[in-house]
């Protein structure tokens, strides 16, 4: 019995028939990952919570619309509370989820006095026509007599974000006419680009802004893919920073920055290159858009509609981002400056636009978004840097390829370990052609591989990979074939 375990014999002896062993399969399985997870940063009203506190310079991650609306307050004033912007998309146009926000009004510093305002009771209900109205430091009289909370009167807000006064009965008020208030209301016009982009406190090790962009992996495990600041991308600076967060975020992770292109600067479609440029959004991780969109009377940066636009595509096909957002319906009525100017503009003109690396929309059946290029297009070439799909492609191959495998960080530097990445790799990638690429193959080369990297423990492996390119130009060559007309007119015979 050379060569057979002894312990073998020893555990099978008195077995008769036939057995199956189950060996632990090597392949590894891929983690699963949202690819068009949008994180959203700017203002909201949180005074209609009852710790607006707690949702100051945090990731706040909201699985549908309402949890959102509930998390960080929600009202219809799109220009000064920036966040309910994605809040309405999500809710009514596209509903995708989840949406990270990181909301940096700050009531601490972003406040001014509520001048005292009077109004009218109905039903023993007054309505102060003001948004953000905070609780803390409201006073609200009747008559001359100050009435106490709860006792007196109870505060909700209305979907305005307007401050509704309800009187109890037999209360102090009961009775009155009129109410009195006075007390502090939020000031989003006083949130600055620097608190947008935000900073890092050293002495506290306080994060607030796009700086909280990296506590996103670490809180909830999804790649913050997606980054925007409706109502604020278009500043120069602020966009500058989105596009430099997402292409190193967390040391290992990529992303896009949607950026809104400034409208009192690009009035008309000629206006686009220039004022890109001038705004330096030239990065291969940066989707420029111009301009605005609108859903009957209400205007949207662009950048909210086209965030859950892109991730209502991906999850339409599998969650992976291999198909442009670009030539898909908007769910939008039309288009205008952030000042309500609109703009009408023919596919010519939406095309010239798209030819300075700037995406837009126009109406041919529905409004569509129109755009296959990133920021870096046309000063750079480079087909994984220059189409969106193909950017957005590498950007997911690579944060799906870290998840995946960081198991396998600090493994013995084995053969079994090569093999098992390289099969698992080339397994999982082979179920995404020919359909989501032409195809893709990785492999671990000696000349990849020196001695001095193995003994310092470090491995290479080299992956190729071919995202497909968008259809960006289909021709159809007409001419006119008289021999058919001839056929039609005369046949085979004779007149």
């Amino acid at each position: 019995m050379s060569g057979v375990d002894q312990r073998l014999v020893g555990q099978n002896m008195g077995r008769h028939g036939i057995f199956i062993r189950e060996e632990t399969t090597a392949i590894t399985v891929p983690v699963p990952g949202y690819s068009a997870v949008q994180v959203v940063i700017g203002t909201a009203p949180i005074n209609m919570l009852e710790d607006p506190a707690s949702a100051v310079n945090v990731p706040i991650l909201a699985t549908k619309a309402t949890e959102a609306m509930g998390d960080l307050g929600y009202c219809t004033d799109f220009e000064k509370y920036t966040l309910c912007q994605s809040m309405y998309v999500t809710g009514n146009i596209y509903r995708v989820m989840p949406v990270v926000y990181i909301n940096v009004l700050d009531p601490a510093k972003h406040k001014k006095a509520l001048e005292a305002d009077e109004v009218e009771v109905d039903a023993l209900r007054a309505v102060v026509k003001t948004a953000g109205i905070l609780r803390e430091g409201l006073t609200v009289t009747a008559d001359g007599t100050s009435l106490e909370p709860v006792r007196d009167y109870t505060i909700d807000y209305d979907a305005n974000g307007y401050l509704a006064i309800s009187l109890v009965a037999g209360g102090a008020g009961d009775g009155a006419d009129k109410v009195s208030v006075t007390g502090s209301v939020l000031d989003p016009d006083a949130v600055t680009k620097e608190d947008i982009i935000g900073a890092y406190d050293p002495l506290t090790g306080r994060e607030t802004g796009m700086e909280l962009i990296r506590q996103v992996y670490p809180r909830f495990g999804i790649v913050p893919s997606i980054v925007l600041a409706p109502g604020y991308s278009q500043i120069p600076e602020v966009g500058i920073a989105l596009s430099a967060k997402m292409a190193d975020i967390n040391g290992v992770f990529k992303g896009i920055a949607l950026l809104d292109l400034d409208t009192e600067k690009a009035r008309k479609y000629t206006d686009c290159k220039d004022v890109k440029e001038d705004s330096g959004f030239t990065s291969e991780f940066c989707y420029p858009l111009w301009p605005c969109l609108m859903v009957g009377e209400t205007i949207l940066a662009a950048s909210a509609v086209v965030g859950a636009l892109m991730a209502y595509v991906d999850a339409s096909h599998g969650d992976v981002p291999y198909v442009s957002p670009s030539n898909k319906i908007l769910g939008v009525t039309g288009t205008c400056l952030a000042d309500g100017t609109e703009v009408i503009m023919d596919q010519d003109q939406a095309s010239a636009v798209n030819g300075y690396g700037v995406a837009t929309a126009f109406n041919f059946n529905g409004w569509r978004l129109w755009g296959n290029y990133t920021g870096a297009y046309p000063s750079v070439l480079d087909a994984k840097d220059m189409w969106l799909p193909v950017r957005r492609m590498f950007n997911w191959q690579g944060n799906t390829f870290i998840q995946t495998y960081l198991d396998k960080v600090d493994d013995p530097m084995n053969r079994y370990l090569i093999e098992s990445i390289v099969d698992s790799e080339n397994i999982r990638c082979a179920a995404f052609a020919p359909s989501m690429w032409a195809g893709a193959v990785i492999e671990y080369l000696a000349e990849d591989n020196s001695d001095a990297d193995i003994l310092a423990g470090r491995m290479v492996f080299r992956q190729h990979i071919a995202p497909y390119t968008p259809a960006q130009e289909i021709t159809n060559i007409l001419s006119y074939d008289v021999s058919m007309l001839r056929e039609a007119l005369i046949g085979g015979g004779e007149g």
